[in-house]
């Protein structure tokens, strides 16, 4: 088969969409099939509002459209709610082409933590995004039940995956981690306002916490926090030698669809503390971690939990089935039905 995804979220961006579609992609390519990426990089673009390291491609539907019908897909998917992904919408909805998208932020409370505009004024926009589409995927049952409950009803399940070549029990931990005062409580991922860090960095459990990632709250961060250990990005069997030396993996975030780097820390051993929000409710169980209203108690639960189950369980989540589900997803049509885009 032959798939374009168009993307507003891709390299040189470092967060979970772009890891998974990056994942799935090699998956899919490994199994014979074709893919294209259309991503931002590939127009001019702007700095996005109040996040300038994501950035904003111009382009207008008619170029999307050449795209499109130069690569000849049997099947498309807007992987985010960005303009790029607009553009691709709108050159489908008039040419009749139908297309699958994808939820995988929570995109209205995400623009409420940065904006401060109301996540109930958002709705609608998300309502008329993926109205039109023939399937909307997304990671988790409590997710699809609240887009469901929003009225979007065609929903349909994408899990994600591990890179179990990497992420394992044995990945040598960074060398501070034995000078370190125990439990060592870790997070990782953006250092960003909607993710909550300040949550788990004035939890009041006594150890050592680390951040591994890095994005625009980092140096206020540091100032407020100067006790905590802030280790810049780490990716591959560096970052697998954090969550594998950590002993509790601490998820402070209540935006997340998902949590990619929950299943991470869980594949290396850590066991996993967070809120009982969407994301965590469907990934951590109670031989896994622990969920609580506080990260006090959540850390305090989590760090009796066994690290070889933690382990087996972080292994069932493969990107070989998350790219499975992705590909029942898809909506598939004739190549004939293109136009040529004038």
């Amino acid at each position: 088969m032959r798939i374009l995804i168009v993307t507003d979220a891709w390299e040189p961006q470092v967060n979970g969409v772009v890891r998974t579609l990056r994942s799935v992609r090699a998956e899919l390519e490994a199994a014979g099939h074709a893919v294209r990426i259309l991503s931002p990089d590939q127009y001019g673009s702007l700095p996005c509002p109040t996040y300038p390291e994501i950035r904003l491609a111009v382009a207008r539907s008619r170029t999307i459209g050449r795209e499109i019908d130069a690569f000849l897909p049997d099947a498309i998917h807007l992987a985010t709610e960005g303009p790029l992904c607009l553009a691709a919408r709108r050159w489908c909805l008039r040419t009749g082409i139908p297309f699958t998208t994808a939820y995988h932020t929570h995109f209205p409370d995400y623009v409420a933590q940065r904006t401060g505009i109301p996540a109930a004024w958002i709705w609608p926009y998300i309502r008329w995004f993926h109205g039109p589409a023939q399937a909307v995927l997304v990671s988790t049952r409590s997710v699809r039940e609240q887009l469901r409950a929003h009225g979007i009803a065609q929903v349909r399940p994408w899990g994600r995956g591990v890179d179990l070549a990497n992420f394992t029990p044995d990945a040598p931990p960074p060398e501070m981690f034995a000078h370190l005062p125990r439990p060592i409580q870790l997070y990782v991922g953006r250092v960003a306002v909607e993710k909550n860090i300040e949550a788990f960095l004035s939890s009041g459990h006594p150890g050592s916490k680390v951040v591994v990632g890095d994005g625009p709250a980092r140096a206020a961060l540091e100032r407020a926090y100067p006790d905590a250990h802030f280790l810049g990005p780490l990716s591959g069997r560096a970052l697998a030698g954090a969550y594998a030396g950590a002993d509790v993996f601490t998820f402070p975030s209540r935006t997340d669809t998902f949590g990619l780097v929950m299943i991470e820390a869980l594949a290396c051993g850590a066991p996993v503390a967070a809120y009982p929000v969407t994301g965590p409710v469907d990934i951590v169980t109670p031989e896994t971690g622990a969920l609580a209203e506080t990260l006090e108690e959540a850390i305090a639960q989590a760090l009796s939990r066994d690290r070889g189950r933690c382990a087996d369980y972080g292994a069932s989540f493969t990107w070989a089935a998350s790219a499975r589900q992705f590909l029942e997803g898809l909506y598939p049509f004739s190549p004939d039905a293109l136009p040529l885009a004038a």
